[in-house]
C-alpha cells in the first residue's frame, strides 16, 4: 500500500508534529505533506493548495488528511476535499496519532484511519502521581 498522508493544521502545528515524529521514528516511511493554515490566510486559496498536495500524493492507494481541530479552517478546508475518491480525513491530530500512521506504512486506508483514531485517543492520558521512594 501506499497511501500518501496530507496534515493540515493551524500555524506550524502540523509541520512541527511531522518533524518531531521523523525525528522520533528516525525516517519518515510513507510521502506526508503539511500545508499551513495562517488565521489570516485566504481560504479558497488553501483549498487550492490542499488539492494539489492531495493530486501529487495520490497513488491510487488513497490520500489520508489529518487536521488539529474539527470544525476550524483547516478542518472546513479539508471537507471540501472529500468530493475526491480515496480521501479519509482525521481531526484531532497530536503525536501519538501521527507516530500511529507512520508505523503502520503498510496498511490501506480504511485500516489507516483506525489506526490514527486508536493512536490518538489511546495517547490521551491522565497522568497518576508517581510513588516515590525515600532513599
Amino acid at each position: 500500500m501506499n497511501v500518501g498522508i496530507v496534515i493540515i493544521t493551524h500555524g506550524q502545528i502540523g509541520q512541527d508534529l511531522l518533524d518531531t515524529a521523523t525525528r522520533v521514528i528516525g525516517s519518515c516511511p510513507v510521502s506526508v505533506k503539511a500545508l499551513s493554515v495562517p488565521f489570516d490566510c485566504s481560504p479558497e486559496q488553501k483549498l487550492t493548495e490542499a488539492a494539489g498536495m492531495v493530486d501529487r500524493l495520490q497513488s491510487g492507494d488513497g490520500v489520508l488528511i489529518l487536521t488539529d481541530m474539527y470544525g476550524s479552517t483547516p478542518s472546513n478546508v479539508a471537507n471540501r476535499l472529500m468530493a475526491k475518491d480515496g480521501i479519509q480525513i482525521v481531526s484531532g491530530i497530536n503525536l501519538p496519532m501521527l507516530l500511529r500512521v507512520l508505523n503502520y506504512p503498510e496498511l490501506g486506508l480504511e485500516e489507516l484511519v483506525q489506526k490514527a483514531v486508536s493512536g490518538g485517543r489511546d495517547g490521551v492520558r491522565v497522568c497518576e502521581p508517581v510513588a516515590r521512594t525515600e532513599e
